[in-house]
């Protein structure tokens, strides 16, 4: 069964039975738990897209590693073609969410992991590339949700992992034992925690001698025991708790942030996939940051389309849709939108095979991808901001439009455009509204700024990647210079 439905999928997540802490409160029955449905049905959107007549050959892919036709978020790419491929679909599944679809994370991951066991088996004669080969092959003809773990909480930031006071401020392996490995520490904000049916788990940092209980990977099941989860807040996300849908912005989908507790949890050997080799730990971060970064290049790009269409249509119904500042703006906005998706092709184009045979961007366009996303999308959200107006800030609330008293001087004055319903100039607005500052800023601003790391880590990723000496010899040939 390697290709699920959007319905299958939350079934499947039914039987999970997650529990986690949501505001001050422990949850359960998550699936429908109006914080978390939202996202959930982001997620179901991955699947049913693998059956859509419209985009199925975009999400279906054959692989190598189970000879099965598997969705194309769980796929390790064969080909610069593949890496092509999963920008497009990311920007498809940004058009019809509007927000975070949260599978992007386990299949970098997944992709990082692959290659990175590959070179560690070669170097140290370890059977970590056939553990991952054969966990991802099931992870594949299951069709799951592998949510990818990286970032810990690190503590003191002047501190090496070794030199914390609390160890646990970097996911370790606490204790060596016959039948696997106790790790304890957290990943924070871990996109698509509560959708998840896998955890893999990665090292954040480049580590050094020393270090080796720090230099983990590993798949963890969601249910495991020892695993506790904690909703994080998001702006005006509790207008999800009301009755009223109208000032939601996004009434279908969403996103969902957790910090994710690992307390003296069992990992048995066969899930182990690195344990103390420090020297490759580097090598993981890098290429998961790579892949991830060009992941940017797609699903900002898909929701950025939807933020532009707003601002189009808000400019409509405000009756300026032919103002000549009107129209240079929102052309502004799609030079923008494009030069990122640009930059998610192009590092994909240039892809190239790595030692293991899955497919690896090239690395320093990938970091040009996310350094641009790291600015570009706030330029999107200033211009949406400016061409929708102050009533993005000041709107009255939908459940107004009802009231006897209040409704009728709403829909006097709230009234733009001729045959524009004022409803409709709502829905439109809230839209905008949290895209740039509501629930939907998270995945699309700060998300743009921190995730797959913020911009000194690819900065410092462009100065090594850019070859300045390789620049400077070019110049010495040309010029005749010693």
């Amino acid at each position: 069964m390697a290709l699920k439905t959007g319905d299958e999928y939350i079934q499947s997540l039914k039987e999970l039975d997650l529990k986690a802490h949501v505001m001050g409160q422990a949850a359960g029955g998550l699936t429908s738990h109006a914080l978390v449905e939202p996202s959930m049905r982001a997620v179901a959107q991955t699947y049913d897209c693998a059956h859509d007549p419209q985009s199925k050959d975009l999400f279906r892919v054959i692989s190598p590693l189970c000879n099965e036709e598997v969705n194309r978020f769980t796929h390790l790419h064969q080909s610069a073609q593949d890496l092509v491929n999963k920008v497009r679909m990311q920007r498809h599944c940004g058009n019809l969410t509007g927000c975070c679809f949260q599978r992007c994370v386990g299949m970098d991951a997944a992709n990082a992991v692959y290659s990175s066991t590959f070179d560690i088996d070669a170097a140290t004669g370890s059977a970590y590339h056939q553990r991952f080969k054969e966990y991802w092959a099931w992870v594949q003809k299951n069709d799951l949700v592998v949510d990818g773990a990286m970032t810990d909480p690190k503590g003191d930031r002047g501190k090496r992992p070794k030199d914390q006071t609390d160890p646990d401020m970097y996911l370790r392996i606490k204790e060596r034992r016959q039948d696997g490995v106790i790790i304890s520490g957290a990943k924070l904000h871990q996109t698509g925690m509560l959708n998840s049916h896998e955890i893999l788990i990665m090292p954040t940092i480049s580590l050094r001698p020393g270090e080796e209980p720090w230099a983990v990977c590993c798949a963890v099941p969601t249910t495991a025991p020892g695993v506790r989860y904690i909703y994080g807040r998001q702006t005006s996300d509790t207008r999800k708790l009301e009755s009223c849908r109208l000032d939601v912005g996004n009434p279908k989908f969403g996103g969902q942030e957790v910090l994710t507790v690992f307390e003296d949890v069992l990992v048995p050997w066969e899930r182990v996939f690195m344990a103390g080799e420090t020297a490759f730990s580097g090598t993981l971060v890098e290429r998961f940051a790579s892949y991830h970064r060009q992941s940017y290049g797609g699903c900002k790009v898909g929701v950025g389309d939807l933020l532009i269409g707003a601002a189009a249509l808000a400019a409509q119904m405000n009756g300026v849709a032919a103002a000549s500042h009107i129209r240079e703006k929102l052309v502004e906005m799609i030079h923008l939108n494009e030069t990122l998706y640009s930059c998610g092709l192009a590092c994909s184009a240039m892809g190239q095979p790595t030692a293991s045979g899955n497919y690896l961007v090239d690395m320093l366009l990938a970091n040009v991808c996310k350094l641009n996303v790291t600015r570009f999308p706030y330029e999107l959200a200033r211009l949406a901001t400016d061409i929708g107006g102050g009533l993005l800030g000041t709107m009255p609330a939908a459940a107004d439009l009802e009231d006897p008293v209040a409704g009728p001087y709403i829909r006097k004055y709230l009234k733009a455009a001729d045959g524009v319903a004022v409803e409709d100039r709502f829905k439109v607005l809230r839209f905008i509204e949290n895209l740039v500052a509501g629930a939907g800023s998270v995945a699309y601003l700060i998300e743009s700024m921190h995730g797959a790391g913020p911009p000194t880590a690819q900065r410092i990723m462009i100065g090594r990647q850019g070859d300045l000496e390789g620049k400077m010899q070019k110049v010495k040939s040309l010029l005749d210079l010693a």
